[in-house]
């Protein structure tokens, strides 16, 4: 994976970027200083915590500092201004999901050490089926970048997929220049918005694959008292995913078709790449066992449940001794026991596996730290009560569509990670002020916010793929609306009719 990716922007932009950085530094004392001091008949911790959020969520559209840092600082007031003790505030930080993450993102990165990622990629890609036709090569295309997505980072997919899918339209350019057979340049714009739409779309499949999925399994969790096992989340998200990946490809495929039936010698380019990679490894073999082992524990306390239903006492001696953060780190751990490639070489070191993203792990702690001293204060249930005032809907359904709409909304202006831990928290609220079962609103409005596609800062897979050039910032904005409408749909539809199969 070439990890130097950058996003290519417009001078304009850039100075609109720098602009927002500076203008966070003055915005969010600003902020912080006029909720303090505002009459809003709160106890001091909850009146205190609401100016650190709304400190914290400013700095966070506004990216004046790293978002990790921000997380911190929050955390770091919560103590100073007395909203909670130094053991309350940093008790999130050590919740269950933290360690199924670090495990996971140790079995990710041992994927990209071995090379297991292009060598799934492009023997997808080299299915028979597919035989050099442009709309199979981009389904396929697609459906591996969802796949994969379902079980590592959507940014570290994209990434990936990226490299892999300009050298399919390298090659499809150089064909062009070789034979004359013209090839429509917006299939090439699919290509790339296959690339990140497919990522996000596919990392709603699994509890793991993106992280507004983990920050809202948190809050329902503990605020909620709710716990959804990883098959029954399955059971929602692979759904939504099929749905929305299918609408994907046939909206791309028609709007931005290659203009030829079949491409010959894009068959003979994916097996180069395929026997460039050589035969299989030790290391990769290993790497394969201690994903598959985190991947069967993962599953086992849900298949249990549903075959012998969740009241079992099997499936409670599974779920309690084998929870999805144990399946992780035994994974992970796996790869410190099994062979590598070099003799007496293991299939990860520890100097490799300390290169997992510990930012994004600290910004989930900051977030559920907030999240938990919002509802351990009032100040939750305080907005709660605002709100409902406020929106026109109400019960279940309504309150289900409200949340993926405003979780939809705010994804588009930052990022899907803030976006779950500033609404996912607040519906709850609202659900518990109207008396009504936050679990279904709730559950909307963590897969919503994944839903962020019409801008480049909308989402990090978004900007990789927009870096390339080959994306027209109208197009993207144009094919992210329809989406982000279509994706709100599927969401409330599934949501709402398979959430009473898992309760």
């Amino acid at each position: 994976m070439d990890e130097n990716i950058t996003e290519t922007i417009s001078k304009g932009e850039a100075r609109f970027d720098a602009v927002r950085n500076r203008v966070g530094f003055f915005l969010a004392p600003t902020i912080f200083l006029s909720v303090f001091f505002a009459p809003l008949g709160l106890e001091p911790p909850a009146h205190s915590l609401a100016a650190i959020i709304a400190a914290v969520v400013t700095l966070w559209i506004c990216e004046s500092l790293p978002m990790p840092v921000t997380a911190l600082i929050g955390a770091v007031l919560c103590v100073v201004f007395k909203v909670a003790p130094a053991k309350e505030v940093f008790a999130p930080f050590a919740d269950p999901l933290m360690f199924l993450f670090i495990g996971s993102f140790i079995l990710a990165r041992a994927i990209f050490l071995h090379d297991l990622d292009k060598r799934f990629a492009f023997g997808v890609l080299g299915i028979k089926w597919i035989d050099a036709r442009p709309s199979r090569i981009l389904f396929a295309f697609g459906a591996v970048t969802a796949f994969m997505s379902a079980w590592i980072s959507n940014t570290a997919t994209t990434a990936m997929m990226f490299a892999i899918g300009l050298s399919i339209i390298a090659f499809l350019i150089q064909h062009e220049k070789e034979t004359g057979i013209k090839i429509n340049r917006g299939y090439a714009t699919a290509m790339m918005l296959i690339t990140s739409f497919g990522a996000s779309i596919g990392g709603l499949a699994t509890p793991i694959g993106t992280p507004p999925n983990v920050i809202g399994l948190g809050f329902i969790r503990n605020l909620v008292g709710a716990e959804i096992p990883f098959f029954k989340w399955m059971l929602i998200g692979v759904p939504v995913v099929i749905i929305l990946y299918i609408f994907l490809f046939l909206y791309l495929n028609y709007l931005c078709p290659a203009g030829v039936g079949r491409i010959p010698g894009s068959v003979e380019m994916i097996s180069r790449e395929k026997a460039a990679l050589g035969p299989w490894t030790r290391g990769q073999r290993s790497t394969i066992i201690a994903f598959g082992t985190a991947v069967i524990l993962w599953v086992s306390a849900g298949v249990v449940a549903v075959i012998a239903g969740d009241t079992s006492e099997i499936y409670r001696t599974i779920n309690s001794r084998l929870p999805e953060a144990a399946g992780a780190l035994i994974g992970a751990a796996l790869l410190f026991l099994l062979p590598g490639n070099g003799k007496g070489e293991k299939a990860i070191t520890w100097p490799d596996a300390v290169k997992i993203d510990w930012g994004v792990i600290l910004l989930y702690g900051g977030g559920f730290a907030l999240g938990v001293m919002s509802f351990q204060t009032g100040l939750a249930e305080a907005v709660g009560r605002g709100l409902t005032g406020m929106l026109p809907l109400s019960g279940e359904f309504g309150l289900l569509v409200a949340s993926v709409i405003v979780a939809v909304l705010i994804s588009e202006t930052t990022s899907n990670t803030a976006s779950a831990n500033m609404v996912v928290p607040v519906v709850i609220a609202i659900a518990q002020a109207q008396g009504v079962d936050p679990l279904m609103p709730a559950l909307g409005a963590t897969f919503a916010a994944s839903l962020g596609f019409m801008l480049p800062v909308s989402t990090p897979c978004n900007a990789i793929v927009y870096g390339s050039g080959l994306i027209p910032l109208m197009k993207m904005v144009r094919y992210g609306i329809i989406l982000d409408v279509v994706g709100a749909v599927v969401i409330i539809l599934t949501v709402s009719l398979l959430v009473p199969l898992i309760r």
